[in-house]
């Protein structure tokens, strides 16, 4: 019996679809490689059924690779042609919401949006947040140990996950959904499935940890005349701030005006600035506005930004957000691209993005490389389109990139994984010693290789 066979027969066809009939928006991320069929794919509707295909699947050494929302840009996600993809998207409840404790449990295909909303419901808040919030799912975020928006004051995924329930290569169910702060009993396992891109288990339920819902914020848009500059607002707004920064959010001219453009945004300061700046400010002090608002002031007499206008009400401290999170229109505005999510030191940042850039320009004089980010947490994003190329050159872009990158003691993965498409500069970033313990837990966890083949450090 075939392993398609086996699996229709255990599960049944309406989990278990044919390669032919797998809908197109499964044979592919938003990585922009070229679709590809997979053997079939599985929709579980429960982590039985989870552990009942991987155990075929392991006894017949037949890939696998896991897809939550499909919006990876590293490729992560991509099928395998003679693998089966398994999409979470039927798991996707909210467990429930414990004030008390202030956790939230979930199925792993559920919507960042949905558990974000359910927490709100309680008076409380999932502080992961990034732009594509709904349509990314638990257990991609999970995968990735995403990052997004609110990183410079709550942290990585990791810092929000409490528990995982987790299904191993073999079929295997890791119950490991702790819903304690403080839990100190041997190995914390979940550890190993935050940010491991599927390649160890896949997660199919989750415990996160919760936060207050901030009483009193405020959002400024700055302009800055340098990348130099910024660095100098972004020392003086942690030094005012403290806790209460949210997110300190970047982009230079190459994003802003290309992406505010072609949204048709109105753009919130008289003139046009060398690099423009949200600062979010959120907490529980009343003069919080007040002390971003002096701090802003005190900058602008010292010559660290040039202009700013903080929000008056919700709706504009949205709209200050809304070419920051205009990506979904990349396709539309720009074609075919090349994307990277790579760390910079920060004292290296003003020079880098002016070095790619320029870098980018004098091997492709028509490019358009756009350049914006998290700086808080030395997170740049860039993103490269060539008009003129027929075929896009990704692979010599990413030499570029990648080589200068390694050059300046950055990562060439911030928040985004390494999928298949940092696969071969992962050395960049990892030791040869590091690399060599990735594929020894590999191998324990998952000796025949299935989980998500030939991606990341596998």
């Amino acid at each position: 019996m075939t392993v398609l066979s086996q699996l229709l027969a255990t599960l049944g066809p309406d989990v278990v679809t044919r390669g032919a009939a797998v809908p197109d928006r499964n044979r592919h991320d938003w990585s922009g490689d070229a679709p590809v069929e997979p053997l079939a794919l599985i929709r579980p509707r429960s982590v039985e059924e989870v552990s009942a295909a991987l155990r075929i699947c392991h006894a017949s050494h037949t890939p696998v690779v896991a897809q939550g929302g499909l919006t990876g840009i590293s490729g992560g996600a991509m099928p395998i042609a003679q693998g089966v993809a398994l999409s979470l998207e039927r798991m996707n409840r909210v467990i429930d919401v414990d004030p008390g404790q202030a956790t939230l449990s979930a199925e792993a295909g559920c919507l960042l949006e949905v558990a974000q909303n359910a927490a709100t419901e309680q008076g409380l808040m999932l502080a992961i947040d990034l732009g594509a919030r709904g349509s990314c799912t638990l257990g991609g975020v999970i995968s990735t140990n995403a990052g997004g928006n609110q990183v410079l004051r709550y942290g990585m995924t990791r810092e929000h996950v409490l528990g995982v329930e987790v299904v191993l290569a073999d079929g295997t169910i890791l119950p490991a959904m702790n819903r304690l702060l403080k839990n100190n009993v041997g190995i914390d396992l979940k550890h190993l499935f935050i940010g491991s891109e599927g390649l160890l288990g896949i997660v199919t339920k989750a415990v996160f940890r919760l936060q207050p819902r901030p009483t009193h914020g405020a959002t400024a848009f700055v302009g800055c005349a340098s990348s130099g500059a910024m660095l100098d607002l972004l020392r003086r707004v942690r030094a005012a701030l403290g806790p209460d920064l949210i997110s300190f959010e970047v982009m230079w001219p190459s994003f802003y005006d290309i992406m505010r453009e072609g949204i048709a945004a109105p753009h919130p300061l008289a003139e046009r600035h060398g690099v423009y700046v949200i600062v979010e400010a959120g907490g529980f002090d009343p003069q919080v506005r007040d002390r971003l608002e002096t701090c802003l002031a005190d900058a602008m007499a010292a010559g660290a930004l040039a202009d700013a206008v903080i929000g008056a009400n919700l709706r504009e401290d949205r709209s200050f957000w809304a070419v920051r999170e205009s990506v979904t229109h990349y396709a539309r505005i720009l074609g075919p691209l090349t994307a990277f999510d790579i760390g910079i030191p920060l004292d290296r940042m003003a020079a880098a993005v002016a070095d790619l850039e320029a870098a980018l320009r004098a091997r492709w004089p028509d490019v358009r490389a756009l350049s914006y980010g998290h700086m808080g947490d030395s997170n740049l994003h860039l993103v490269v389109n060539c008009p003129s190329a027929v075929v896009q050159p990704s692979k010599e872009i990413k030499a570029l990139v990648y080589g200068m990158t390694r050059d300046l003691g950055g990562t060439v993965s911030a928040e985004h994984g390494i999928g298949t498409s940092k696969r071969d500069v992962i050395g960049y970033s990892r030791s040869a010693e590091e690399l060599a313990t990735m594929r020894a837990l590999k191998a324990t966890l998952d000796p025949h290789t299935i989980l998500n083949p030939g991606k990341s450090f596998s």
